[in-house]
């Protein structure tokens, strides 16, 4: 007999999950809806199909790293796992109301280690597991604003003659691949974190063994997150589409391309990086490839800031939870 307990904490998992998809349907749709390479419509349930393809495609490894890799599992119990993804959810709401593209990664890592801390203490938390994530997420933005400038410079390089009205149209299309990829990436990478959640409270009430992701919660999460996808964020759509940089296709492909290639290469090593923030950065740097004064630093500040906030704010929305949820 299934426990309602159990039944109430997956359906918060993958209310979590819808979130994340609607908060960051923006990292795959922005850059395509702004540069006019797909309308809105087209952009959204494109970015659904491959957030519902990508989790059956590329392993499991980050699941199993935010399902054990974090806090001890012997301090995992039902209560701990329901009041990390309450703070997680109310974290990711509040910055979507204000728009602002924070990470729904940190946020679950964030609830995750101020709920157990509230439960059992410090000594719950599996300090190189974390730190070893926090780098991930620290160093991702990095790559993302490398890679973007990079790819861009080459682009720039190699098409210079190119005829501009020509060059807009060819990488319009070519904007449908990588938006796809993006897509692919993001479905690939934040649907694990949820299976990693649901795995670890199979574990805690007795209904597997060891930790493992059964292919109904693959299924399920697949289809939280692409459904979210489909509400899409269109408050956050607006800020990551040209409020940091204003793009053209050329701009939109560098960002994509190099996000994706960033985002699955951490899905393959286990690594649970923030694709708001990797895309964010991608388009930072495709901006600074042509002049620094083309980025809009003031809206990259705030962002910067909503990424710093995230791990403790969520870290505290959670540990308040655990101290008003029955257990």
């Amino acid at each position: 007999m299934i426990e309602l307990a159990f039944v109430l904490l997956v359906a918060l998992a993958l209310f979590f999950d819808f979130v994340n998809g609607f908060h960051d349907s923006s990292n795959a749709v922005a850059t395509v809806i702004s540069t006019r390479a797909l309308s809105a419509r087209q952009a959204i349930l494109l970015s659904a199909f491959f957030n519902f393809v990508g989790p059956f495609l590329f392993g499991t490894a980050v699941a199993h790293t935010i399902g054990t890799g974090i806090v001890a599992p012997e301090a995992v119990t039902s209560a701990v796992i329901a009041a990390a993804l309450a703070g997680a959810v109310a974290w990711s709401l509040a910055t979507w109301y204000l728009g602002i593209p924070s990470s729904s990664s940190h946020a679950l890592v964030g609830g995750l280690a101020g709920s157990v801390i509230m439960a059992q203490g410090v000594g719950a938390v599996n300090l190189s597991g974390l730190l070893k994530i926090l780098a991930s997420l620290v160093i991702s933005p990095v790559f993302g604003i490398a890679g973007g400038f990079l790819l861009m410079i080459v682009l720039l390089r190699v098409f210079r003659r190119a005829n501009p009205a020509a060059l807009n149209n060819k990488f319009k299309h070519l904007q449908v691949l990588s938006s796809s990829a993006i897509s692919l990436s993001h479905g690939t990478n934040d649907a694990q974190k949820t299976m990693g959640v649901i795995a670890a409270a199979l574990v805690t009430f007795g209904y597997s063994k060891e930790f493992s992701i059964p292919l109904w919660v693959i299924g399920l999460c697949a289809l939280s997150i692409a459904l979210g996808t489909m509400v899409g964020g269109w408050r956050i759509i607006k800020t990551m589409g040209g409020r940091i940089v204003k793009l053209r296709p050329i701009h939109g492909f560098s960002a994509e391309t190099s996000s994706a290639a960033i985002i699955l290469a951490s899905s393959l090593f286990g690594m649970p990086v923030s694709t708001t923030h990797v895309v964010s950065s991608s388009i930072m740097g495709v901006g600074a490839s042509q002049r620094l004064t083309s980025v809009r630093w003031g809206i990259a500040r705030q962002i910067l800031v909503a990424w710093f906030l995230t791990l403790p704010l969520s870290a505290a929305m959670a540990a308040f939870a655990y101290l008003i949820i029955p257990h």
